[in-house]
């Protein structure tokens, strides 16, 4: 399990800079696409909700971290999505193309919806924040667009991040 948890961990890490190190340079993307959220997702789908959760905070901390965002926001969100995420453990097949791309749109659409709670709650938080948005808009296409390719990246080091189904809770 600890094997598992610290190579997911080393995925999230080089995605996060990838994030925040080039695709936040380059000027001419409508919206950054959540990379983190993507493995989060397909790791937390294949492991099942604790390892889900340890690795969504583990992810929004790295974010925390390289990002301008309010300390904690990532954490809270990236905890609740892997949590989301887990529910949905062996029950569903992320080998095509169109359940990735359901799933890519569909945490993202989640996660905006949890910025719009936050917002509400901590408006002081999040002063820039507009529910409805282009950029909003792009991220879910830009998501729902790389899952697949994300997920089949992902699986090719299936032996190295999936626990034994007798580990899985």
């Amino acid at each position: 399990m600890i094997r598992s948890f610290l190579i997911s961990s080393l995925f999230l890490l080089c995605f996060a800079l990838f994030e925040c190190a080039v695709l936040s340079n380059l000027f001419f993307l409508p919206a950054i696409p959540d990379f983190l959220l993507l493995v989060t997702t397909y790791i937390s789908i294949k492991n099942g909700r604790m390892f889900g959760v340890t690795l969504g905070f583990t992810g929004g901390l790295f974010m925390d971290f390289l990002s301008a965002s309010p300390f904690g926001l990532n954490c809270l969100l990236r905890t609740t999505l892997g949590y989301i995420a887990g529910l949905f453990n062996k029950t569903l097949n992320t080998e095509g193309f169109f359940i990735p791309v359901i799933l890519g749109a569909g945490t993202t659409i989640v996660k905006i919806l949890g910025l719009a709670l936050i917002s509400i709650l901590f408006p002081y938080a999040l002063t820039n924040f507009s529910f409805v948005s282009q950029s909003f808009v792009f991220e879910i296409i830009f998501n729902a667009l790389l899952a697949p390719f994300v997920f089949k990246f992902l699986a090719i080091f299936s032996h190295s991040i999936e626990l034994e189904p007798e580990k899985v809770s």
